[in-house]
């Protein structure tokens, strides 16, 4: 009669492995993600008129405005401009941050059950 549960043919040693594997995938998904939190990320807007440059903690660590741009009875432009600038410095630290959890993971996602 066949024995159940358990797997034949040494699957524990295999748990280990596997365990060991995720340990190692954890450690390096956080030595990662520290290290893209020292990155900073600067995009610009409005042909280099401001500037804004993120850090990858996904904090503004600076704004910068050419003087030309700063004209007092147009405020919305030059709020806009800010917004256009900040968030494509916080999509190319996103992708950043994609492209190393995908180098990690295989490309499998952070889908892990663990």
């Amino acid at each position: 009669m066949a024995k159940r549960g358990g797997f034949p043919g040494g699957m524990p040693g295999n748990m280990n492995n596997l365990m060991k594997q995720a340990q190692r995938m954890q450690r390096q998904m956080e030595e990662k993600q520290q290290e893209l939190e020292t990155k900073e990320f600067t995009a610009t807007a409005g042909g280099g008129a401001v500037s804004v440059t993120v850090s990858g903690k996904k904090e503004i660590t600076s704004v910068t405005l050419a003087p030309e741009v700063v004209d007092p009875d147009d405020i919305e432009m030059l709020q806009d401009l800010i917004v256009a600038a900040a968030n494509e410095a916080l999509r190319q630290m996103e992708a950043a941050n994609a492209e190393v959890m995908n180098s990690l993971t295989g490309g499998l996602g952070g889908g892990f059950p663990f």
